[in-house]
């Protein structure tokens, strides 16, 4: 105890006779606080979101003049909601600064928080994620109408305009995070990049991340992932994958290192594969003299079904398969839970790229052959 003691004297002393900034020692107490005007209520509900689902935190009365205040224990950081009935929600990131939040219904661009630099992070994380679906949402409407009317034209150039708004957003959100000097708000924007493309990006990030917040649990369980995830990241060394081929031979993918292959997980009873044949098989005869070659792993259960979709989408390239569906070992290896999945290898059989397809597979082989 003297010791203790002796230690806390110490402290005292040198911030008496120093001239720098004090350093502040969280106490786990976060008010939020705010007002909101023009509510037909006089609640609000502060819910919190953990893993997968959200747990309501409290009901927060408002006063006459639509003023709130509430004293939130935080043990880590954690991402928290603020719903104003069927008004509006607003994202929070709260851990060790007060945050308060004014907002007025009747105005949809009024709301304004103050405090939490976390929380006001959010505000760009939300502004993008709006934004982002706006423009799905009208890829999808003219989509589900060039389906309906069979136009094959439209549906090319809406593919194209998909695969460039998803690159033309992870342009943005990595900006919006690099932006955000180390606030734990980057986890959020994490969720809009796709692992398979950022994950490069995304492991530096989420280590400097556990550096400033060590033991935060959402962090390390997004580490334990990224982990899983590894083995097959963009510039890894793909898998070996050993399979029978319609003959009952052995072949293994590591047989066509010096060119550029297509891990290409396929089955006859999947229709957006079988849909997806016939654009393979023209740039498998456009490109397969200048070095492109793919490797066909069916996730198929009888050999009838695989030899006769071969037959009939005439797949002259390798194929592979041990016909036990997603149980295969491929797909367990390649963490496949869907298809169609592709990888693409450059000569070295590392991977370069994943789920191309239609208009990405063909402006990626003209990268690499044209």
């Amino acid at each position: 105890m003297k010791i203790l003691q002796k230690f806390f004297f110490i402290l005292s002393t040198a911030v008496l006779f120093s001239c720098g900034e004090s350093e502040q020692v969280f106490d786990g107490e976060v008010k939020v606080a705010g007002k909101i005007e023009n509510f037909d209520s006089n609640k609000v509900v502060l819910v919190q979101f953990i893993d997968d689902r959200t747990d309501v935190i409290d009901t927060l009365k408002l006063g006459s003049n639509g003023k709130f205040n509430y004293d939130l224990t935080i043990e880590a950081p954690g991402f928290y909601e603020l719903i104003i009935g069927d008004k509006k929600s607003v994202r929070l990131a709260l851990y060790d600064q007060d945050v308060e939040i004014n907002y007025d219904v009747n105005n949809e661009d009024s709301l304004v928080i103050l405090g939490s630099k976390d929380s006001q992070q959010m505000i760009k994380v939300q502004e993008l994620m709006d934004d982002y679906q706006n423009k799905i949402n009208e890829l999808n409407d003219s989509y589900y109408e060039a389906m309906t009317n069979k136009d094959q034209e439209s549906i090319k150039e809406i593919q194209t305009k998909a695969m460039n708004l998803e690159g033309d957003h992870a342009v943005k959100v990595k900006q919006v995070i690099d932006e955000m000097d180390g606030s734990f708000a980057a986890l959020a924007a994490i969720g809009m990049l796709n692992p398979k493309n950022d994950f490069i990006y995304i492991d530096e990030l989420v280590s400097k991340l556990n550096t400033k917040y060590p033991d935060t649990k959402m962090i390390t369980t997004l580490m334990a992932q990224l982990e899983d995830m590894r083995a097959l990241s963009i510039g890894q060394t793909a898998p070996e994958i050993a399979l029978p081929n319609p003959d009952g031979e052995l072949v293994k993918l590591s047989d066509l290192r010096g060119k550029y292959v297509l891990i290409d997980f396929w089955a006859a009873w999947c229709k957006p594969c079988r849909e997806e044949n016939p654009n393979v098989v023209r740039l498998y005869n456009l490109y397969n003299e200048k070095g492109f070659e793919v490797f066909g792993v069916s996730l198929d259960r009888t050999k009838e079904a695989w030899v006769q979709a071969i037959a009939d989408d005439g797949l002259t390239w390798t194929q592979v398969s041990d016909l036990k569906y997603f149980n295969s070992e491929a797909a367990a290896t390649y963490q496949i839970n869907a298809i169609p999945a592709t990888y693409l290898l450059d000569p070295e059989g590392k991977i370069i790229a994943k789920d191309l397809r239609g208009p990405s597979l063909e402006s990626k082989l003209k990268e690499l052959f044209d």
